[in-house]
């Protein structure tokens, strides 16, 4: 792989692809620039239980932040999306293998993968359809990681800032999958035994710009601007920028949503 320009992403369509939602292909070097980054220490919580490390499949990959994240403990990594433009913001290293294909259909052999991941993507899939190909491509005994975070935290008026944007103004406009999220991914359908896992949270010290710059990269934004012409980000924008005052930064944090399971056959 070294010799083509990385990352290097290969064509595996089908008709079903073109139906499934597409939310994520505009201002993709955004969505790489201000989206969290999941802890190392999931990372090394989940390699505990995988039963070998030849290849893992990273499903709903986006801008492939988790599969880089993968890439130095695995002999392969296969990370799939349906948007191209996400995928070319993916992380160059070369164990990586981008490819355009929906998660409910893959062109993976059976018994291929030691480890899937879905970071932040099952909410969008077609469960039964998913976890059938899940479970067709998974070895036996290998891990299935559901992964996915809340929303934003802070203190005090900024937090009550973030609240009344999210449910009121732009709350008519998510779709409606987003409540798996809101759930904790506690009420998806997940066919494996499951794994008990302990607590993580993604903690960051953000500018306002930073903060900004993250809402921005939200769907339901995308969907108002779409239908209003106008971007509800820039109504907040000067309350944002009073909550900071005089600090350069303030603390943020997103509580991780993990569901884990094997793959019993």
């Amino acid at each position: 792989m070294s010799s083509r320009m990385a990352p290097y992403i290969s064509l595996v369509l089908s008709s079903k692809a073109n139906h499934m939602k597409d939310n994520f292909s505009d201002n993709t070097g955004n969505y790489a620039r201000f989206r969290p980054r999941y802890p190392q220490e999931l990372i090394d919580h989940l390699l505990t239980f995988v039963p070998d490390i030849r290849a893992a499949w990273d499903c709903g990959t986006g801008n492939g932040q988790l599969a880089g994240m993968l890439a130095p403990f695995f002999k392969e990594i296969y990370a799939t999306d349906i948007s191209m433009e996400q995928m070319r913001e993916g992380d160059r290293s070369p164990n990586i293998w981008y490819s355009i294909q929906p998660a409910e259909k893959a062109s993976f052999n059976d018994n291929q993968f030691d480890l899937i991941t879905i970071a932040q993507a099952i909410h969008w899939f077609q469960f039964k359809d998913f976890y059938r190909e899940a479970k067709r491509t998974l070895v036996d005994g290998g891990i299935i990681a559901v992964i996915g975070y809340g929303l934003i935290q802070t203190t005090g008026p900024l937090q009550k800032i973030i609240d009344h944007f999210y449910r009121n103004t732009i709350g008519p406009y998510w779709d409606a999958e987003r409540r798996y999220i809101d759930e904790g991914y506690q009420t998806i359908p997940f066919p494996f035994h499951e794994i008990p896992m302990p607590v993580f949270r993604m903690e960051y010290e953000w500018t306002s710009a930073q903060l900004t710059g993250y809402l921005n990269t939200w769907s339901a934004v995308k969907h108002y601007i779409k239908q209003t012409g106008k971007n509800p980000v820039a109504s907040i924008e000067d309350a944002i920028i009073q909550c900071f005052q005089n600090a350069e930064t303030l603390s943020f944090s997103f509580p991780l949503l993990l569901r884990v399971g094997v793959n019993m056959k």
